[in-house]
């Protein structure tokens, strides 16, 4: 197993981001690899299933990555696979999550000799509500070069008015874990971030800004986060920079789950492809 770098940043708001970073070739010094974040989805964190396993591949083709949890995701560092701050969970906001981004893309900038990584060859990649994330992230900062997401959301506006005015009157509503069967609380936090930063977070307005390549990976047999959602972001994308990668046969997470029991057909197919788009265009 490659060896990998744990450390927490505190974000404004005083709660840590719990970072994983994969060095490409920790015996190698002064050489500046390319590198690639991750960002985890709703219900999700950077352990679930196989996403280190993942960031293992990559990191091993010469690519470092790094992933991290955002953090109000619900996990903590001493239970980085379970949630056990529902309070936190009901905090989070979108804009949260893209200022937590903001926030390791600083951090490794800013420190990329320590971590041997050329700042000037940057992705972000992310799944689900964190393609969403990425997406919004790449039209905001220039550092990132390049962007992958992975059966990703096209809109954050989900919500019917009949939900909204009901989560309104009561103050949260709940989802279900269906891994845990644990009851994970919304707080109209979240409602009241997608109202007043609505055109921030338009990530098909970003998409259609975007000048950089961009590989959108999906399931066709996706039941979270219908295959019709990569279609329109693809149709509202730069078709000259952009590669639309349907992956027959699977759904939301290409046949893996969490605990890890190991790798798929299709999840291989996604790393494999992944990993030619990384050395292509970084």
């Amino acid at each position: 197993m490659l060896e990998k770098i744990n450390f927490h940043l505190v974000n404004k708001l005083g709660y840590s981001i719990d970072i994983d970073f994969f060095p490409a070739h920790p015996e190698i010094e002064n050489h500046f690899f390319p590198f690639m974040l991750f960002c985890h989805g709703f219900k999700g964190f950077k352990d679930w299933g196989g996403f280190p396993y993942m960031m293992e591949r990559i990191s091993k083709s010469g690519i470092s990555s790094a992933s991290f949890n955002f953090s109000l995701n619900g996990v903590d560092v001493q239970n980085p696979t379970e949630f056990t701050r529902l309070d936190l969970f009901a905090q989070n906001t979108f804009s949260q999550e893209l200022e937590d981004l903001g926030l390791v893309i600083e951090h490794f900038c800013n420190n990329a000799k320590k971590f041997n990584i050329d700042r000037n060859k940057i992705a972000v990649a992310g799944h689900s509500r964190g393609g969403g994330i990425t997406i919004l992230k790449a039209n905001e900062d220039k550092r990132v070069k390049c962007l992958i997401t992975l059966a990703a959301v096209s809109g954050f506006g989900r919500y019917s008015e009949d939900h909204k005015r009901r989560w309104r009157k009561k103050g949260y509503f709940e989802v279900v874990n269906t891994r845990t069967n644990q009851m994970m609380r919304i707080n109209t936090t979240l409602l009241d971030d997608l109202e007043k930063n609505e055109s921030r977070l338009d990530i098909i307005s970003a998409i259609k800004n975007l000048r950089i390549p961009v590989l959108i990976i999906h399931g066709k047999e996706d039941l979270s986060v219908k295959f019709e959602e990569a279609e329109n972001l693809y149709n509202n994308s730069n078709k000259e920079r952009t590669e639309f990668f349907p992956v027959a046969n699977t759904g939301h997470t290409f046949g893996i789950s969490h605990p890890f029991n190991g790798t798929t057909k299709s999840f291989e197919t996604v790393v494999e492809k992944m990993i030619v788009f990384l050395k292509k265009n970084l």
